[in-house]
């Protein structure tokens, strides 16, 4: 499913499976954690697997350009797959994890969180690109699951953008609120993704959790990723928009 929002300010989101989505904001396309192979079962592990069960709803080739790709981390294949990877080297900057970019190497670009760096534009202004924190998983997970980051967006003339990344905990989104809040769009990566590593804990935010992080950002609008194509997503995006109308936020959502 493709969900498109054009708002009067501009910025326009089109979710692709998964959690790529292909974000247009200041005249620039940036794309998150690409993922565009075929349905089939991915090693994540000796004897471990992921299973796709549906393919992307557009190929990197019916894209077009892309200026910059927002991965939030590399080491997983719901994430990073095969297709992204040859992705990344037809773009001008990849940014990642510091972790990250040490492993992807090329024009992937490390960032710690809140560390900034600025887009140029077409139209001769900037878009700020921001690191913030995330955590994919139960506190201390990081030694199993690796680094994780999400971004910020922003421009003195462009709505605030928030793609969360692959994220477990409300206690980065409160801080990235207070740096940042209110944003004018918030990409959250849901799906309350489990897998047996941590005995079922969620390694992604489900629907009730993505509804209160939209409350804790000032979210204006609310675009949901992460919630399909996957087997251990535990939710999709039936459980998500209920989650929503039970919070009275539904007007949040895009279609």
């Amino acid at each position: 499913m493709v969900n498109t929002i054009t708002p009067a300010s501009a910025a326009r989101v089109r979710v692709l499976g998964g959690p790529t989505a292909l974000i247009e904001i200041g005249g620039l396309r940036l794309l998150t954690d690409p993922t565009f192979d075929a349905p089939g079962q991915y090693e994540v592990g000796p004897g471990q697997f992921l299973t796709k069960t549906a393919g992307p709803a557009a190929t990197p080739a019916e894209l077009g350009p892309v200026d910059a790709v927002l991965l939030s981390h590399d080491e997983h294949p719901d994430n990073l797959d095969t297709s992204g990877r040859a992705l990344l080297g037809t773009v001008p900057v990849v940014f990642v994890t510091e972790s990250g970019a040490q492993r992807l190497g090329g024009n992937a670009h490390g960032l710690a969180p809140w560390q900034s760096v600025q887009l140029s534009r077409p139209d001769g202004g900037t878009l700020t690109v921001t690191g913030v924190p995330a955590r994919h998983g139960p506190e201390g997970c990081e030694p199993f699951t690796g680094d994780v980051i999400g971004f910020v967006l922003t421009a003195p003339d462009l709505p605030t953008v928030y793609v969360s990344g692959d994220n477990a905990s409300l206690e980065p989104v409160e801080a990235i609120a207070g740096r940042f809040g209110p944003v004018d769009t918030a990409l959250l990566f849901a799906g309350a993704a489990r897998t047996p590593l941590f005995d079922g804990a969620l390694l992604t935010i489900d629907g009730a959790m993505a509804a209160q992080a939209a409350g804790i950002l000032g979210a204006r609008r609310v675009v949901a990723a992460h919630v399909d194509s996957w087997g251990h997503f535990t939710e999709g995006r039936a459980e998500f928009d209920a989650a929503f109308a039970a919070a009275g936020l539904t007007s949040l959502l895009a279609d």
